[in-house]
């Protein structure tokens, strides 16, 4: 901003015929000058993905199937007289 200006400015005198004569790229320029920056552009964190669990499911103190989970998503149901089913029972008794 021109001198004249501030001082008008500050002494509450109208200033639109000295800005009208100002050329827009000075006014545009000082605009950008007090423009802040973003001081940081924040990216989300990838999401981790969960390990991945196996829950027995029991009626009547036998297992009937076992369910494999990732986090609170439902993945299948494995057949616990599967092959498959028989390896992660015998983890179960282990561990109990």
């Amino acid at each position: 901003m021109s001198e004249e200006v501030q001082v008008a400015i500050e002494n509450n005198e109208e200033v639109a015929v000295e800005l009208a004569e100002t050329p827009a790229e000075e006014i545009v320029a000082e605009v950008a000058e007090t423009i802040e920056a973003p001081a940081e552009v924040v990216e989300p964190e990838p999401e981790v993905e969960e390990e991945i669990s196996y829950h027995a499911v029991e009626k009547e103190g036998t297992v009937t199937a076992f369910w494999e989970m990732q986090g609170r998503k439902h993945l299948r149901t494995i057949d616990p007289r599967s092959s498959e089913g028989k390896q992660i029972l015998a983890l179960f008794e282990t561990a109990a």
